[in-house]
């Protein structure tokens, strides 16, 4: 696993409102965590709550929501989980993988996805 920042950019899913910021990619990291103020100030609305196992083996519930991720000019539609306040921005797999963006850990960056399993 390797960690490193990307700028990302969340709109809500009228494209109304947006923010940018800097973003934890995280390659053991499942799916995409922003603060609840965050995406309540975006007019995110939640649609399901998840129970999801974090790093440190502990179990959370987090309600879990849609908006539209950009990165490295890459958009589209993705979850995300309604973090804690203070919650850094995490990047995760399922957002990066409907990116058609992969993670190159020896340079610590973002690249095209070149590979994809059907």
């Amino acid at each position: 696993m390797g960690t490193f920042s990307e700028t990302l950019r969340l709109a809500s899913m009228d494209g109304e409102r947006s923010v940018e910021m800097k973003a934890l990619v995280d390659t053991g990291a499942s799916y995409t965590v922003v603060s609840r103020s965050l995406l309540e100030e975006l007019g995110v609305k939640p649609f399901a709550r998840r129970t999801v196992e974090l790093a440190d083996g502990r179990r959370v519930t987090y309600d879990v929501g849609r908006a539209v991720a950009t990165v490295d000019g890459c958009t589209e539609t993705t979850l995300v989980m309604f973090g804690e306040e203070g919650t850094r921005p995490l990047l995760g797999a399922y957002t990066l993988e409907g990116l058609l963006l992969a993670v190159d850990p020896a340079e610590g960056r973002l690249v095209p996805g070149t590979e994809y399993h059907l």
